[in-house]
């Protein structure tokens, strides 16, 4: 680990300087965290719909050998020319170190982890508790899965019982074979930390997975930078990419995408083009950032259009093909607040800005479209109490994103 070109000074380094929160924004942070207005914009007005994944022992296999399944948040299930990879697998309850306190379920699993079908390889991103969930993990450990995490997570599997044999721990840029697929973890700008005291001294990743006739993108967690289009030079062209485009903020503006970012990361991993399948996560099932439910999807799927892009918006356990028909309904809108409703409303009948707009201004600190301008380095110091990316939660623990 301590060789790795990442390491330098007794922790991980970003590929770019990048800050995890705006120097004196934590108490405006705070504020919006506890309004009871911000409380009631962050969640739906009605139930999230859920739907059945049909990845079972009996269903039939992908047609186009090729199939995701988004059970929410970051978590998909990807079958890949006869494989099946479970990223970022979180079935817990709370994403945070304790049961009583912390973000919390919007939606309950669209299917218990135990009736998923045993998975090839679990790919984490980065340690955070809403991307690594210990209950999940053990869970899945019984099945006899391999893990693939980045340099320096595998301690903490290994810690909750799973054998050092089953783990991978990659750096940037390095592979490992399972089955007929390669599984490469590749730069992403965002950071670590579980609990207090460790640093950034756990790497992060975005994961590239390739078959012998599919490839496809995780991002994990990430701010946007340079280094996708380097990406989709080296390891593309993707039949799918799964992006993150929740979570953002202008108090944080370099740990995580908005939806337009995440929109030209997808057009970035192509070459410049838009290809393949859009699948947006890190969204509507956690409450970890200011800006309203619903506004990832609209914003994503506005920006997709604008570049021509093809977007899927699945419900939480829906599955799809990504070279079939997308599933596209904006099934968010009957369950969002009654006013952003109403602005999707006006969206789809006056255009997106009016839209976009109207969103943005009811939250402070939301995150808007802006420019690929690299920050100044406000990394942790070493020793320093390390910050998640999510907001502070009662009795300032940390959660995670």
């Amino acid at each position: 680990m301590r060789r790795s070109p990442q390491y330098a000074d007794g922790q991980f380094r970003n590929p770019v300087p990048t800050r995890t929160m705006l120097p004196g924004s934590a108490r405006a942070v705070l504020r919006e965290q506890f309004s009871r207005a911000g409380r009631a914009r962050r969640a739906p007005a009605g139930e999230i719909p859920l739907l059945r994944p049909a990845v079972g022992e009996s269903d039939p296999p992908p047609a186009t050998g090729l199939r995701l399944t988004w059970t929410g948040h970051s978590s998909v299930l990807a079958e890949i020319d006869g494989h099946r990879v479970l990223f970022d697998p979180v079935w817990g309850e709370r994403c945070s170190p304790f049961s009583f306190a912390g973000p919390r379920r919007l939606h309950p699993v669209p299917v218990p982890l135990a009736e998923l079908p045993r998975a090839d390889v679990v790919v984490i991103s980065h340690d955070h508790y809403d991307h690594l969930d210990m209950p999940s993990i053990r869970a899945l450990d019984r099945t006899g899965t391999r893990f693939a995490v980045p340099l320096g997570v595998g301690s903490d599997l290994e810690h909750w019982g799973v054998a050092p044999e089953r783990i991978t721990e990659l750096d940037w840029h390095e592979s490992v074979a399972v089955g007929a697929l390669t599984l490469t973890a590749t730069p992403a700008r965002h950071f670590c930390g579980r609990g207090l005291g460790r640093g950034m001294r756990t790497l992060w990743a975005a994961w590239v997975v390739s078959g012998p006739e599919h490839r496809i993108f995780h991002s994990g967690d990430t701010g946007y930078f340079s280094g996708f289009a380097e990406t989709g030079e080296r390891y593309g062209p993707f039949d799918a990419t799964m992006i993150q485009i929740g979570a953002y903020s202008d108090f944080w503006p370099d740990i995580h995408m908005t939806p337009e970012e995440g929109v030209r990361t997808h057009t970035d991993l192509s070459g410049g083009t838009p290809a393949g399948a859009l699948l947006p996560i890190h969204w509507g099932t956690f409450n970890l950032a200011p800006h309203p439910w619903e506004e990832p999807a609209e914003r994503t799927v506005a920006a997709a259009r604008e570049a021509g892009a093809r977007v899927a918006v699945p419900r939480p356990g829906e599955s799809f093909e990504p070279a079939g028909e997308l599933p596209d309904d904006p099934w968010w809108r009957a369950v969002a607040a009654p006013a952003a409703s109403a602005a999707a409303s006006a969206s789809a009948v006056g255009g997106d800005s009016g839209a976009r707009a109207a969103s943005e201004g009811t939250a402070p600190g939301a995150g808007k479209p802006r420019p690929d301008t690299p920050p100044s380095d406000a990394s942790p110091r070493p020793g320093a109490p390390e910050r998640t990316d999510a907001p502070p939660q009662p009795g300032g623990a940390p959660v995670g994103g």
